[in-house]
């Protein structure tokens, strides 16, 4: 008999038999028609009503005054990092328990990630340790935040919202408000999450969400920028349609930017999803409260619950296990199962592409991507 046995009942009784995929889309609304009208309209690509109403959709439900949507999450953040005034050698703080687009979005700008840890209880960047670091490895030089060590000025903080989880955004928001040091939230994977009452991805200067496949909601590809500050949205938005200067015929450009709006027919895909997404809040706040019940008394692991203060969206319900080496047997017995799992991914530190990187001490990442694994987490069409 399987040790794993009461984890792969749990998940059989949500999902039944056959293959369980870790999390899938699902189109169970106006998907199709909204496609269609949009194929018959012509407007597929950039411009069209459908990316007018996925960004005001955007804005109102996580109560941003301005959204702009782009082609993937990774360009946002990278479009978002710009816009905050990144620039060639600057530090940005980070944690390296994240998937690579944040990073990678740093490095884009020619920028270079500095790896804090996270806070075992959240997943997320430790407020604590951004405190210390702030603290003691940090000082002012003509009224700019530098660190002491390499001299280079600490442009931003981009701490990421794992597993759809906000960690201690409140007060990293007040350190970073104190220090002057821009906030941009990866909130890839947050879409539906609150603190308080207050959507992740608002608490910054920036936030930006992904609709890749496996989100919450998907339109394919694609992302999306938040911001209450008309100027940074203005700029987002300008940056991002090749920094175009309006005009009915004339094509003027007045600097180096990109072309990252998201097209029309995404978007399209995007309205229809959005639509559904609180009865899909439902069904996942459903499943993680089945899945904390079902693991109780569970020996050997545990369920990883939000904190008390985050209405989390639920996006990836994980496991956490004692040793690693049962992670690594889970992981292997349950895919081969037809049960589909994943671990966190490799720490950016860990990577050979950033392993040079600046960091402090991260005892509580490599505890966590050594033990953590997700588990099915879709909702069921």
């Amino acid at each position: 008999m399987s040790e794993f046995l009461p984890i792969y009942q749990a998940v059989r009784a949500h999902y039944g038999d056959g293959f369980i995929p870790l999390h899938a889309p699902c189109f169970a609304g106006e998907e199709k028609a909204k496609l269609v009208d949009c194929i018959d309209s012509t407007f597929v690509s950039s411009v069209g009503k459908y990316v007018d109403e996925f960004e005001q959709r955007i804005a109102e439900f996580t109560d941003a005054k301005y959204a702009v949507a782009v082609v993937n999450g990774t360009m946002g953040l990278m479009l978002a990092l710009r816009v905050a005034g990144v620039q060639a050698g600057d530090l940005v703080i980070t944690q390296s328990l994240t998937f690579v687009a944040t990073a990678n979005a740093i490095s884009m700008l020619g920028a270079e990630p500095l790896f804090l840890d996270v806070d075992k209880s959240t997943l997320g960047l430790s407020a604590g340790v951004l405190e210390h670091f702030l603290n003691t490895e940090c000082r002012y030089r003509d009224g700019i935040l530098h660190h002491i060590d390499s001299g280079q000025r600490i442009a931003a903080c981009v701490p990421m919202h794992t597993l759809g989880m906000t960690g201690e955004i409140r007060k990293i928001a007040e350190l970073c408000q104190a220090y002057g040091v821009k906030l941009i939230e990866d909130a890839a994977e947050s879409l539906g999450s609150f603190v308080q009452g207050q959507h992740s991805g608002t608490f910054g200067d920036m936030g930006v969400f992904s609709f890749n496949g496996n989100k919450i909601i998907t339109t394919g590809g694609g992302g999306v920028l938040v911001t209450n500050d008309a100027t940074l949205a203005s700029q987002a938005r300008h940056l991002s349609t090749t920094a175009k200067i309006p005009h009915a015929w004339e094509f003027t450009h007045d600097e180096i930017a990109y072309n990252l709006r998201m097209p029309n027919l995404n978007a399209a895909l995007g309205v229809a999803q959005i639509q559904q997404l609180p009865v899909f809040l439902t069904e996942k706040r459903q499943l993680a409260a089945f899945y904390q019940q079902a693991f109780a008394d569970a020996e050997g692991f545990s369920f990883v619950r939000a904190p008390a203060d985050n209405a989390s969206n639920a996006w990836l319900n994980a496991l956490c296990f004692e040793m690693p080496e049962q992670a690594q047997r889970f992981l292997a017995e349950s895919n081969g199962q037809g049960i589909q799992t994943r671990p966190l991914w490799t720490p950016m530190h860990q990577l050979e592409i950033y392993q040079s990187c600046l960091r402090g001490a991260l005892p509580n990442t490599e505890f966590l991507a050594a033990r953590l694994v997700n588990i099915p987490s879709g909702v069921r069409s």
